[in-house]
C-alpha cells in the first residue's frame, strides 16, 4: 500500500479537558471535585467517562480545595493542573486547561464539566465523532439546546483562551463561530443536569 494510503493514516489524538475547580458555593462550599458518586469522588466518575469515550490524555483542572482533591481522588495517569483563580469562573479554569495542552501532540481538546454524571461515554464518544481537522467545532445538544460536552479543534484554542472571561468560558468564541458550530444530538442517551444545589445532590444516589 502507498505510504500516503488512508489506512495509514493515524487517528486524531483528542484529549479530555475536564473542567473540575468549582466550589459549589450553592452546595454549602463543598468542592464538587469531591461530591460522593457510588462510593468516589465524582471526579474519578468523569475521568473514567473521558477515557472509555477514547479521549487521551485526560487533563484535569482543578481549583476549589486542589490538595484534597489530589490527596482523596485516584487521577493517576491524568495531567492535573491547578487555577489558582478558579472564583473568577469557568473562563480561567478553560484558560489554564488550555494552557496546559498547548505544546501537546493533541489534534483537539474534549471539554467536558464535572458535575454532569448523566453524561456518560456513548455521549462524548459521539461527540468525540465530529472531529474533521484542527478547525473542528462541535458541542452536544440535547432537543436542540448546545450543551456539554464541547469539542474544540487545537487550531481554535489561541482564540478561545483569549475571550474566556468570568463564567462566560468558551460562548464569546462559539458565538462568533456559530455558523461553523456542529451540533450533535445526545438527549436519547444522555441527561445534562448539573449538580449545582441540596436537591441536585439526589441525582448523585
Amino acid at each position: 500500500m502507498p505510504a500516503n494510503d488512508p489506512a495509514h493514516t493515524a487517528p486524531p489524538l483528542i484529549a479530555g479537558l475536564l473542567l473540575a475547580a468549582g466550589g459549589g458555593r450553592r452546595l454549602g462550599g463543598r468542592p464538587k471535585a469531591l461530591l460522593p458518586y457510588r462510593g468516589r469522588p465524582l471526579v474519578e466518575n468523569a475521568v473514567r467517562v473521558l477515557r472509555e469515550a477514547g479521549c487521551g490524555p485526560v487533563h484535569v483542572v482543578l481549583g476549589a480545595s486542589a490538595a484534597e482533591v489530589r490527596e482523596r481522588a485516584d487521577l493517576s495517569g491524568c495531567v492535573v493542573v491547578d487555577n489558582p483563580d478558579w472564583a473568577q469562573g469557568m473562563g480561567s479554569s478553560l484558560r489554564v486547561g488550555l494552557a496546559s495542552l498547548a505544546g501537546t501532540e493533541a489534534d483537539a481538546a474534549l471539554v467536558s464539566l464535572v458535575d454532569q454524571p448523566g453524561i456518560g461515554p456513548a455521549a462524548v464518544a459521539r461527540v468525540l465523532g465530529a472531529y474533521r481537522s484542527p478547525t473542528s467545532l462541535a458541542a452536544a445538544a440535547y432537543e436542540g439546546e448546545r450543551g456539554h460536552p464541547v469539542l474544540f479543534g487545537a487550531d481554535r484554542w489561541a482564540d478561545i483562551a483569549a475571550t474566556a472571561t468570568g463564567d462566560k468560558g468558551a460562548r464569546v468564541h462559539l458565538a462568533r463561530h456559530a455558523d461553523e458550530l456542529m451540533l450533535v444530538e445526545c438527549a436519547d442517551i444522555a441527561e445534562a443536569f448539573d449538580i449545582d444545589t441540596p436537591p441536585d445532590l439526589a441525582r448523585l444516589l
